[in-house]
């Protein structure tokens, strides 16, 4: 009853300040959609970034050869560090801390199929890699397997991309192409995916073939790359010191020489790129949060106005009996009404923005990164958050006001 009888009073003070109730309740409509907009455009920036990173290595630490720029034991500085495969299963016998490895050969290339040629690089792998580097296959395909490298097969699996160059929309899988003059069959392709890394083009202009069938053909013995993937990904500054510390010991290198070793740490990149995307999150919190503040000025004004409006009111409450609490709830009931109300709105109106960009055919460039954003739990409760408050702190200060009002002044108000 007690709770029917403020809705009354409510309903009562808003149809007296129409104009200000509508309006004070629009700008809480809009600071609400402002901040969940901005949290969760910023969101979906941030998982879109981590996704295309992931895309690229899958938190692997890809090592390459380098030179010494340190004196060892006598050795000169400039020498070549040259790695060889027997490294890849070196680390994976020592380092129980690794769950896969994966030495690479690559080079560029010239495809041709039929009268049609195309240039791209070219990777020798392992099966692994297809987990490491996220280059899953497509409908009907497969990528590598153990079979493929124990007899040596010439098989390829391409990039999406360069399959379309070579067959336009053709289903290549099954076809032969030549890789410089050399006949192979396409056993699957990789669907286009969006990558912020990569070294010598995307994936999706690749080709991959097996590591002894590479070997075989080219007889290369160094690697391009060597990657390891580390069973806990908070021990990669630990991996990466014992990587260098086996393949020191080999070399005869410093274990200190970075340079003699170069590795490039997806892991350390992901850390890096959360603690950037954290702060453009809160950045873009506090921008829509002091919208939403600003509203809330409208909100307090109309209650400085209704408490004005009704001492006489509150003198009389206060004077049969009505405590100073009474009054202060009564207040910020109905602020955190109109607060509520407009954030209801807001949040309707992100929903449907929300769903309408989702609705949108994937586009490239920076639409492919602003275009798809999330609204996850944590947004609305932030943007809940910080609603109440606005609306608490909106009612409170005009309450305590009126709860101050003396109740014989306030029956002489006029």
């Amino acid at each position: 009853m007690y709770i029917l009888l403020l809705l009354k009073e409510f309903i009562q003070d808003i149809k007296k300040q129409k104009t200000r109730a509508f309006l004070t309740t629009i700008a809480i409509t809009w600071g609400t959609l402002a901040v969940i907009l901005l949290m969760s455009f910023g969101a979906g920036l941030s998982f879109r970034m981590r996704e295309g990173l992931l895309n690229a290595g899958d938190k692997i630490i890809r090592i390459y050869g380098g030179q010494t720029t340190l004196k060892y034991k006598g050795l000169p500085v400039g020498r070549r560090i040259e790695l060889r495969e027997e490294d890849a299963w070196l680390l994976r016998d020592n380092i129980l801390d690794i769950v896969a490895v994966n030495p690479g050969f690559n080079r560029g290339i010239r495809l041709r199929a039929g009268t049609v040629t195309a240039s791209t690089h070219m990777e020798g792998v392992y099966p692994e890699f297809e987990f490491l580097r996220r280059t899953f296959p497509g409908f009907g395909g497969r990528f590598i397997n153990d079979v493929d490298i124990e007899q040596k097969r010439r098989v390829v699996f391409l990039g999406s991309v360069v399959a379309e160059e070579l067959f336009g929309d053709k289903n290549p899988i099954g076809e032969t192409i030549e890789i410089d003059g050399i006949p192979f069959c396409i056993i699957g392709t990789m669907p286009k995916k969006l990558q912020t890394s990569m070294n010598y083009g995307p994936d999706d202009r690749r080709a991959i073939i097996p590591f002894t069938t590479f070997e075989t053909i080219y007889g290369y013995r160094h690697l391009g790359e060597l990657i390891v993937k580390p069973r806990n990904p908070l021990d990669s500054e630990y991996i990466k010191a014992e990587i260098r510390r086996i393949l020191g010991k080999k070399y005869q290198f410093d274990p200190q020489d970075e340079r003699a070793l170069p590795m490039w740490d997806f892991i350390e990149q992901e850390k890096v790129g959360a603690k950037v995307f954290m702060g453009i999150n809160i950045f873009l919190a506090v921008v829509g949060a002091m919208t939403l503040i600003i509203a809330g000025v409208g909100v307090a004004n109309i209650m400085y106005v209704v408490a004005k409006e009704r001492t006489q009111e509150i003198g009389i409450k206060r004077a049969v009996g009505a405590k100073k609490r009474h009054i202060i709830f009564q207040f910020i009931f109905e602020s955190l009404l109109i607060a509520v109300s407009g954030g209801f709105f807001g949040l309707l109106a992100a929903v449907g923005i929300i769903k309408f960009m989702w609705s949108l055919p994937t586009q490239e460039g920076a639409m492919e990164f602003l275009g798809r954003p999330i609204m996850e739990q944590k947004v609305v409760l932030v943007a809940v958050t910080i609603l109440s408050l606005v609306g608490l702190l909106a009612g409170l200060f005009p309450a305590r006001k009126a709860a101050s009002v003396d109740p014989v002044e306030a029956l002489r108000y006029e």
